[in-house]
């Protein structure tokens, strides 16, 4: 039976860059996915800045479009767009991130296997055993990094506090909707779906369209979809790769270790409520993760999480819940020169600290509610809100 330090159970940007900072370091490392490499993932593809400088790498030779200019867009009645100097997000395919980042961890020293079922994942007293591919293994300690819908968190009764949000997106490529008009360029429509938001998502050779909200819309994407498609004069029967998939959203009592197992980014339901991004989140728990590993305090990591993301997640629903409730009032307050610094700094992880997040999050919840206040008046209340 082989044995390893660690088994790590899906390759995506959590897993394999756990798997790479716990190689690096000297752990053995079995990093396995049921899925053949490459493959493509249901995902926007955007990492944020703050997302790039967890990792202790470049991700250049997969980044297919910097994003310095954002455009919002209130329901298809109104639109704006803030400009950057610097690119905001990079953005990429997941077939090509996961691979490069898997190809990482390979090279610092992990096992990598690609089209491996893991299997029988259980608890033993010194660590786990499973099987992979039908052979026994051992390690000390594993870590599911399977995604929302992964067999570690089910197999070890880790999947009870979550909710959901839901997305639907496609690809559309150049030459059905102009390069010169989205290259370089994110689109963001709020409040054109309950609880979310839809997007054109430039990539190398196409973009990538979606809408996303609460999970109670699922029956509703496609219609959702189409609506954005037409508001946009993106032709819906050009769509390709049409796919839909949930988003998993931390609750304050979930557990995420058991034992000598860890979930890590999607099964550990370490999703932006607002923005429904879960890469910062998984290259983020990864280096926490790998950091308790190797200092041999398992224990310690849901603690450091929670402390690293517990002001972002709270100001996150709250600005979730704000634009579900008030969307033209906090379209408003998004317009405020002070938040569009704060959100650029913030997307940029130029805001690391605790304290700078709670501010953030009155500072945005106070716009909103002093325009709330000014009027009963819907109308004037927006107005009040643009000066």
């Amino acid at each position: 039976m082989e044995r390893f330090d660690v088994l790590v159970v899906g390759a995506g940007p959590a897993g394999s860059t756990a798997a790479y900072r716990l190689a690096r370091e000297g752990a053995s490392v079995l990093l396995a996915d049921r899925a053949e490499f490459p493959r493509d993932k249901p995902c926007g593809g955007g990492l944020t800045m703050r997302a790039v400088r967890q990792l202790p790498f470049s991700v250049d030779p997969v980044v297919e479009d910097r994003s310095t200019r954002v455009e919002f867009g209130l329901d298809f009645r109104s639109h704006f767009e803030r400009h950057t100097e610097e690119p905001l997000v990079l953005m990429t395919q997941r077939s090509r991130l996961d691979a490069f980042l898997a190809e990482r961890a390979a090279e610092a020293g992990a096992d990598f296997r690609d089209g491996a079922r893991v299997t029988d994942l259980e608890l033993t007293a010194t660590g786990v055993q499973a099987r992979v591919n039908g052979a026994k293994i051992a390690a000390n300690t594993a870590l599911g990094a399977d995604g929302a819908n992964g067999v570690t968190a089910k197999s070890l009764g880790l999947d009870g506090e979550r909710d959901y949000g839901v997305a639907l997106e496609a690809n559309v490529p150049y030459g059905v909707v102009s390069r010169e008009r989205y290259q370089g360029r994110l689109c963001l429509e709020l409040a054109n779906v309950p609880g979310g938001y839809g997007w054109v998502f430039p990539k190398g050779d196409h973009v990538n369209v979606g809408v996303g909200g609460w999970e109670r819309e699922g029956p509703r994407m496609r219609e959702h979809l189409a609506r954005f498609c037409r508001e946009y004069g993106i032709p819906g029967d050009k769509l390709e790769k049409t796919r839909g998939y949930r988003l998993p959203l931390l609750r304050p009592r979930a557990r995420l270790i058991k034992d000598h197992v860890a979930l890590i980014g999607d099964a550990a339901g370490l999703v932006d409520p607002l923005s429904g991004d879960g890469i910062y989140e998984a290259f983020l728990s990864a280096k926490l993760v790998a950091e308790a590993i190797l200092a041999d305090e398992l224990g310690r990591y849901e603690h450091d999480l929670r402390r690293a993301l517990s002001s972002q997640l709270a100001a996150a629903w709250g600005a979730k819940v704000a634009l579900d409730r008030f969307p033209r009032l906090t379209y408003a307050a998004v317009r405020s020169p002070y938040l569009w610094k704060a959100i650029v700094a913030l997307i940029g992880g130029e805001v690391p600290s605790p304290s700078a997040m709670r501010g953030l999050r009155r500072a945005s919840m106070r716009v909103v509610e002093a325009i709330a206040r000014a009027s009963g008046d819907p109308g004037r209340a927006y107005k009040a809100a643009e000066t």
